[in-house]
């Protein structure tokens, strides 16, 4: 039996798996989780669990020597580093990180400090998949020439990852395996959000490799059906992977088309079932994950792996923002300007069409969105989220806990803050109040915005203004403190109601006035 020395952190709909596995390999010591109610469920299941809701005290239990990371992919990077830091080996679900800098932190990280790196990319531990491996590198194929892969379903649909992360990691993780692990030349990617115009619920992207291959991924989670396939053509042979067929998951046609008279005919064949073993896929990730805790070997899918993958995604993820045009991994997005006098921290992100002027400096974590335009000696502190087309004008400063949502207009030098009560000599880091400022508002020059209190979509702050209550949407604000003192349409012109209705004679946008006093497009 395994020593029991691995905690498992996020246990709610993947987690749940890797909770009963390690369990069921004797491996499993402690599980988190924020939800108490889930904790108590899972703890009956497997009795002589220990359960903890505070992640740091795992990371500080000298009794757990592996810690699995199964938590929103926006928190992989800071956990796995963490835990890196604090001498655990880690099992990180797909994907490693959000960007491709995150991910070669962590790949040296556990590199210098003699660390486990394992990255869930479980279809590369699927008997089905490593047959398949084989039969190509027998040669039973040929020379490949196209890879097909469709991963359908409908739901679990996400707000915090769109479907190319959600899905696509899986099937570029095979593709990779099947390819030797040799990067495309390029990548474009096409996609759509229909529930969320920011979040793509389908995506369709073409991997280009050296020497004629091709590859598409079709990956959509707003289909009436579930699917999950990957076709291989090779110049002697095609395979097909079917994960959903309870029985035979591995087909193998041989010789489907033949050379007559210097013509090709095709010659359908009866496909051959290939017998693969009946082992569960997650079983054996955590398997190599316990014996490379023990052994010191490097896992199956080690960082490096999980790094190449998140490098496709990053360029798939730009292609996709840029309407599909041609992107080459590993060079991010084509036209983001930065001015040799701006610090621009790592890790962080920035979408194509972006400009940071002179002198701004923006910490690590930031995220901004396409078409932004930062100005002169602007701030952003660390793990701001920025929207697209957002403009930051000279001398603002962003501080910790602020979003700005798409569309946004900050003033010259007006400021967030972040915390009520501030005091030098003493430190209220974990106090700061988040602030949101919603779609399409303005900010005028030298406002000021109290932490805590959100802004209103397409409201409007008055210069000098400071802002201690909730603005509302379409809200014109201005004073200090700042009070409502009127209604704005989005195209930035003052309303005049007459009763309750109002008209923009500018844009020509309607608007209707609530019973609580507050405004709506009509």
């Amino acid at each position: 039996m395994p020593d029991k020395n691995i905690a498992v952190i996020g246990c709610g709909y993947w987690g749940k798996n890797l909770v009963r596995n390690f369990a069921e390999l004797g491996a499993l010591h402690t599980i988190c989780d924020s939800s108490p109610a889930l904790l108590e469920s899972l703890a009956a299941k497997f009795p002589g669990l220990k359960t903890e809701t505070d992640y740091r005290k795992i990371f500080a239990n000298p009794e757990i020597k592996g810690v699995v990371i199964s938590t929103p992919a926006v928190t992989h990077y800071a956990l796995g580093r963490e835990a890196l830091l604090a001498g655990k080996d880690i099992f990180v679900e797909k994907p490693l990180s959000l960007t491709a800098a995150e991910g070669s932190e962590l790949v040296d990280l556990a590199a210098r400090l003699g660390r486990v790196l394992l990255v869930g990319h479980i279809l590369e531990y699927h008997p089905a998949i490593v047959k398949l491996k084989e039969l190509v590198d027998k040669g039973e194929l040929g020379r490949i020439n196209y890879v097909y892969s469709n991963r359908l379903n409908l739901g679990k649909i996400r707000t915090e990852e769109n479907i190319l992360w959600s899905f696509a990691p899986h099937d570029i993780s095979v593709i990779l395996l099947l390819t030797g692990g040799i990067l495309p030349e390029h990548v474009s990617a096409h996609g759509a959000g229909y529930l969320n115009k920011d979040v793509a619920d389908i995506t369709v992207t073409t991997l280009a490799f050296p020497h004629d291959l091709r590859a598409h991924i079709f990956v959509s989670w707003l289909h009436p059906f579930k699917e999950q396939r990957l076709v291989v053509v090779g110049d002697k042979g095609m395979a097909e992977f079917n994960d959903l067929n309870p029985k035979d998951k591995l087909l193998l046609y041989r010789q489907p088309v033949e050379w007559i008279d210097q013509k090709p005919v095709a010659k359908p064949q009866k496909a051959e079932i290939v017998p693969i073993a009946a082992e569960e896929p997650l079983k054996l990730e955590c398997q190599d994950f316990i014996d490379c805790i023990a052994s010191r070997a490097k896992p199956r899918v080690d960082g490096r792996k999980g790094l190449k993958v998140l490098e496709i995604l990053n360029a798939c993820q730009a292609s996709l923002e840029l309407g599909g045009e041609v992107v080459e991994p590993g060079t991010g997005p084509t036209n983001v300007f930065i001015h040799e006098s701006a610090i621009v921290e790592e890790p962080g992100l920035i979408g194509p069409g972006t400009r940071v002027w002179h002198f701004s400096h923006l910490m690590p974590g930031v995220k901004m969105g396409k078409n932004c335009v930062v100005g002169q000696n602007v701030f952003v502190a660390k793990a701001v989220n920025i929207g697209n087309n957002v403009k930051l004008e000279n001398n603002v400063s962003l501080f910790e806990g602020v979003t700005l949502e798409d569309d946004v207009f900050c003033g010259p030098s007006c400021v967030f803050t972040n915390v009520i009560n501030p005091r030098s000599h003493i430190s209220r880091k974990n106090e700061y109040k988040p602030t949101v400022v919603k779609k399409g508002a303005t900010i005028g020059a030298n406002a000021t915005i109290v932490c805590g209190h959100p802004v209103g979509k397409y409201a409007f702050i008055g210069a000098g203004s400071v802002v201690t209550h909730e603005v509302p949407d379409y809200g014109l604000v201005y004073g200090n403190p700042a009070k409502l003192e009127g209604w704005m349409c989005q195209c930035g012109v003052r309303l005049e109601f007459k009763g309750k209705e109002a008209h923009c004679a500018a844009c020509g946008k309607n608007y209707l006035k609530g019973p609580d006093g507050l405004i709506g497009e009509k």
